[in-house]
């Protein structure tokens, strides 16, 4: 987690940075389902880290990767962290219980996308976002109020904030066994 610039004290920084902790602890548990092979247990984790996943990526892509992308200096940056959110979902769907390999690739890809989020873009954000687009970040950024359903907020002045423009989650394996 960075720590040197003080970005964590960004409200929404903040939080995706908390996330991340919360996913890695959760994967150590999938690691643990996966070596030991008991299928429940792998079943178990692997939805807890697909619950808590998925929510974080749309959170970023719906607000801070979408406002960052709107620069040309960090579009394909942001183009590149979406491709990946795609490969960890492709990755976790094709975890089996005692696929050690499978699961360090997972666990290598996630830390190291991680890694690119919590060193570079987060602490780029906080240099390059001006006060207008850290409240369209925040306008914009599903969020929920004591485990509730995420949801956005609408605008002071009644409209709702610019929405989603995809849901690709949808369309992950990895949600499917989540939910299913």
């Amino acid at each position: 987690m960075c720590s040197y610039c003080g970005c964590d004290s960004i409200e929404v920084i903040g939080r995706f940075m908390a996330e991340h902790v919360e996913i890695i602890n959760a994967t150590g548990d999938l690691r643990a389902g996966v070596h030991s092979g008991d299928g429940a247990a792998f079943a178990t984790a692997r939805a807890r880290v697909a619950a808590l996943l998925w929510p974080h990526t749309e959170a970023e892509e719906a607000g801070l990767f979408r406002i960052m992308a709107q620069d040309e200096v960090y579009a394909s940056h942001i183009e590149t962290l979406c491709g990946e959110h795609q490969t960890l979902a492709g990755l976790l769907a094709a975890l089996t219980p005692g696929d050690r390999a499978a699961m360090a690739r997972f666990e290598d890809a996630l830390r190291d996308h991680i890694d690119k989020e919590d060193n570079g873009l987060f602490p780029a954000a906080a240099i390059a976002l001006d006060g207008p687009q850290w409240v369209e970040v925040h306008e914009t950024t599903p969020h929920s109020h004591d485990g509730g359903e995420p949801h956005v907020h609408a605008h002071a002045d009644g409209h709702e904030p610019h929405a989603h423009g995809h849901d690709h989650h949808g369309a992950h394996p990895a949600t499917r066994v989540a939910r299913g």
